[in-house]
């Protein structure tokens, strides 16, 4: 699989790590507090065959900027982030596309700078906290698997973790999030590996309680694609369901065989979905330039 070209980004808000694959028109992808590298990512793999795709380091994230204050890794003041990158690239606009906590990014960035996008798509995700009041959520302490999780979400943020037991505790991490987890393999065979923030991921966790946007996704002026799998267990489907009942411009796609990874467990459709949501909006693009050109108009 080819690699992905690493660039160093000097924006007004610091030096960010960018990977770059693909051709088309500009897409924006990143995750709250994943740490990305040349191999890519899974879910920005999906798109490579229809966009530029611009997988970001936020702040604190591989050789990215460090956060100077702690307010630095918040998600609003990431957006803030995002915007000097999409700038420092000379794009008026791009998408973005989200999956889990990228996609509750995803959401913020419709909400403040829907001037800046071309289109959101989010995966996977909520626009607000998720844990306490559902208990299909793995992270509720009613879920059986509650307990396992966070062990292995606390073990993974071990510095000295060994290379190994690390990627075996993040293969189980992921096997708790697959509506099939015997597929693991079959699924996760591109050899693409990924680290985590810990600095992000404490942040996250103490910010996510106050996370909560649903009033304001009338604001979201772009066009909007929600998916989400049936099964998701991670941030349950009734989260999907209410973004797109609060986003004015929006289909919701659910993923009747999937659990938290639907790009990867219904690979195919999903890639269908993407691309009939990319020809409406072309179409729909079209019939307002006709209407603007258009004699007398």
């Amino acid at each position: 699989m080819e690699a992905w070209e690493r660039k160093l980004l000097h924006t007004a808000r610091g030096v960010f790590e960018v990977f770059i694959k693909g051709e088309g028109d500009p897409l924006c992808v990143t995750h709250h507090y994943s740490e990305f590298n040349e191999t890519g990512d899974y879910f920005a793999e999906t798109f490579t065959e229809t966009n530029q795709v611009f997988l970001i380091n936020l702040r604190e994230a591989g050789e990215s900027e460090k956060a100077h204050e702690p307010y630095h890794l918040s998600m609003l003041e990431t957006i803030f982030d995002l915007e000097a990158i999409r700038e420092a690239l000379g794009f008026r606009q791009w998408g973005f596309a989200g999956h889990s906590t990228g996609g509750m990014l995803g959401v913020l960035y419709g909400i403040h700078f829907s001037r800046s996008l071309d289109y959101t798509v989010i995966v996977g995700a909520a626009a607000r906290e998720y844990m306490t009041f559902s208990k299909d959520c793995i992270y509720n302490e009613s879920h059986h698997d509650f307990s396992r999780m966070q062990e292995l979400i606390e073990a993974l943020k071990q510095p000295g973790l060994p290379h190994g037991k690390r990627k075996e505790l993040s293969v189980e991490r992921t096997k708790l999030s697959l509506h099939k987890p015997e597929r693991y393999s079959e699924l996760f065979s591109l050899g693409i590996h990924k680290g985590m923030s810990a600095a992000r991921m404490n942040f996250f966790i103490r910010e996510l309680p106050i996370y909560d946007v649903t009033r304001k996704l009338e604001f979201i002026g772009v066009p909007t694609l929600i998916m989400c799998g049936r099964f998701d267990v991670q941030c349950p489907l009734k989260y999907s369901i209410e973004m797109a009942e609060g986003i004015p411009d929006s289909r919701l796609v659910i993923f009747e065989r999937s659990n938290h990874y639907p790009f990867l467990e219904e690979a195919e459709r999903f890639t269908e979905e993407y691309g009939l949501f990319l020809k409406k909006r072309g179409d729909a693009y079209g019939r307002n330039q006709n209407k603007i050109h258009s004699p007398g108009y």
